[in-house]
């Protein structure tokens, strides 16, 4: 399990390698809600897809991680000795400040600038996470396992959002 310490060793790290970073996934909705909800198997991470050698190479020199899943462009897995487990989402970035995510079909996943623009806490360190809209909108298309619906239930609630159908409860 990726605890809180993990989270923020790990931004901090990057970050001073000039790594910037944005927390997605569950841990991006924790940020937001700026408490841990529940125990998160990993980090989800976005940066730019120039840094992501830097980050590799901070990241295994470091803190040993290294790569078990390689499916560049769109996302690189890497873990640690303790099964710690951060996956890296390479954006390319345009003039304004939107990311691009090459996916595997060819198509590009848009990061708009205005979803990079999200902030939250994790342990007390404020974090760059991602907006809760772009949460919300990258937590749709698919079928949601507990974990999603948990943490859209929670993101829904604390920011007054519209639950998409996917994770509307059944009466």
């Amino acid at each position: 399990m990726m605890v809180s310490e993990d989270v923020i060793a790990i931004v901090r790290l990057l970050e001073r390698a000039h790594c910037p970073v944005w927390i997605d996934g569950g841990w991006g909705v924790d940020a937001l809600l700026r408490r841990q909800t529940r125990p998160h198997a990993d980090l989800d991470l976005a940066l730019a897809l120039a840094d992501v050698p830097a980050a590799q190479d901070v990241l295994s020199s470091e803190l040993g991680y290294g790569i078990t899943r390689d499916e560049m462009p769109t996302r690189l897995e890497l873990r640690d000795s303790q099964d710690h487990c951060i996956d890296l989402h390479p954006l390319v970035f345009d003039e304004q400040g939107n990311g691009r995510q090459q996916l595997q079909d060819g198509r590009w996943g848009l990061y708009p600038s205005s979803g990079l623009a999200g902030s939250g806490s994790i342990g007390g360190q404020n974090v760059r996470c991602l907006s809760p809209d772009l949460q919300l909108r990258f937590h749709v298309g698919y079928e949601p396992d507990d974990d999603d619906r948990h943490d859209m239930e929670l993101l829904c609630r604390h920011f007054g959002l519209e639950p998409p159908s996917e994770y509307r409860r059944l009466q």
